[in-house]
């Protein structure tokens, strides 16, 4: 169990939150969502006592063990996969290491053996002889092979660290399991696994997501960080938005209401408060009217940009066919004879390999070329790319947001700049921050 008792967080002159109690128990997986910036990664630091709070405490028990999935995907390159894992379990890997030294000694002392006996006691009592399958079932539920085991971190790519991050805090059943954003990165397999992973965990989960399906697939409680506090609410995602509008709708109601009664009892009091036969009245709706108030609606941290895609030119029926396209890579077959059609006002999820997905993108928006087959657009379309790496956009530039934003633009004014980047919740001094520390 996790207690939270009159905690609040000032960063840099901003409160962040103030006088939070809450409780934090086993059984139970907490999203934690609220607006960039609002705290929720800071709430998480604190709790794993990274960060000290300005004021309360939180509150852990000794025995209780806590894993957080790491950030920092450089942080183990010496190191092997396996390593890496089982380093989820600080103590079990500690045991380990101390018994290799220990059994590595030419000159073997009664001492070491004594330390060697209590070692491994405390190695089964940890189930240090399952380690290694255990951290095989982590890593292979995340779409890894068993091979990867041996590997070292250095050796793999940067979405394959991030599952191997994941598995680490999974790793050896801890108690209280933080986890900040730990689908970015993750194919939807192993996503729908940690889902299925979460579903059966015993302990306490507290996840930061922006995944709203995957908050309301895993999720017993919502824990909201906005207003300046902190509010816990029974149910995932979808709970927690219907009750939030219902809530904020019978304010507005209940504020609407209580203004028609005060100008009511206003209207009164000044046609009678002169009335010697209805000055008792007036007297006594002037102290109801004292009691009456409109409850001032809290200012929000949440900001929503506006996302909208204005055509050139209506598009025909047919946007766009694809015949027979095949691609190989490194010898690997990434698709073959791929045809398909796109048609006005479809929607449509390309699901696979991340780099079949890729490469097919990029002979669409010929960036590449298809060993075979062939695709056209309709004649009045036209296209634009969001890709998965997006290093070229900004390898290289200084300039600001406002600067950088002016090459992709027809209108070139700063006031339609600015409007522009407004939408996406770039304003004021922030349009001239240089894109290369974005």
């Amino acid at each position: 169990m996790i207690t939270v008792s009159n905690l609040s967080f000032q960063f840099g002159g901003q409160l962040l939150f103030k006088d939070v109690d809450l409780k934090f128990t086993p059984g139970n997986c907490y999203g934690i969502i609220g607006a960039n910036g609002a705290g929720k990664s800071t709430f998480l630091r604190i709790l794993c006592g990274e960060l000290e709070p300005t004021r309360g405490e939180v509150s852990i028990p000794s025995t209780v063990r806590m894993s957080v999935l790491k950030q920092d995907h450089f942080a183990y390159e010496e190191y092997t996969v396996l390593d890496t894992v089982i380093m989820g379990n600080k103590r079990l890997y500690d045991i380990m290491k101390e018994k290799d030294l220990i059994y590595a000694k030419e000159d073997f002392t009664d001492e070491d053996g004594i330390r060697a006996s209590e070692l491994e006691g405390e190695f089964a009592e940890l189930n240090g002889w399952e380690a290694e399958s255990d951290a095989s079932k982590l890593i292979q539920g995340l779409g890894l092979t068993d091979d990867y085991l041996y590997l070292q971190m250095s050796d793999l790519k940067e979405s394959e660290k991030v599952k191997v991050l994941l598995a680490q805090a999974l790793f050896g059943n801890p108690d209280i399991i933080l986890l900040d954003e730990p689908t970015n990165g993750l194919d939807i397999d192993a996503v729908l696994w940690l889902e299925g992973f979460l579903a059966d965990y015993f302990g306490t989960v507290l996840v930061v997501s922006h995944d709203r399906h995957f908050l309301n697939d895993v999720c017993t409680n919502i824990v909201d960080i906005d207003y300046s506090g902190i509010k816990m609410y029974v149910g995932n995602y979808e709970f927690w938005y219907e009750s939030s509008q219902l809530i904020q709708r019978m304010i507005k109601m209940q504020n609407k209401k209580n203004e028609e009664k005060i100008a009511e009892l206003q209207n009164f009091i000044q046609r009678f408060s002169a009335n010697k036969s209805k000055s008792r009245q007036a007297t006594s709706r002037r102290k109801l009217l004292d009691k009456l108030t409109v409850e001032e609606m809290p200012a929000s941290s949440r900001r929503y940009p506006f996302i909208g895609f204005d055509m050139d030119r209506e598009p025909g029926k047919e946007i766009l066919h694809v015949e027979g396209l095949t691609k190989t890579l490194n010898g690997q077959t990434l698709f073959k004879d791929l045809t398909f059609h796109v048609f006005k006002d479809d929607k449509i999820a390309i699901l696979g390999n991340e780099l079949a997905t890729t490469a097919l993108y990029n002979i669409l928006n010929e960036k590449d070329t298809a060993d075979s087959g062939e695709f056209k657009f309709g004649v009045s379309i036209t296209t634009s790319y969001f890709p998965h790496d997006n290093t070229e956009f900004f390898e290289g530039h200084k300039e600001s947001i406002l600067d950088w934003m002016r090459q992709y633009s027809k209108d070139q004014t700063e006031t339609y700049l600015r409007g522009f980047l407004g939408k996406m919740l770039f304003s004021n001094e922030a349009v001239f921050k240089p894109v290369n520390v974005l």
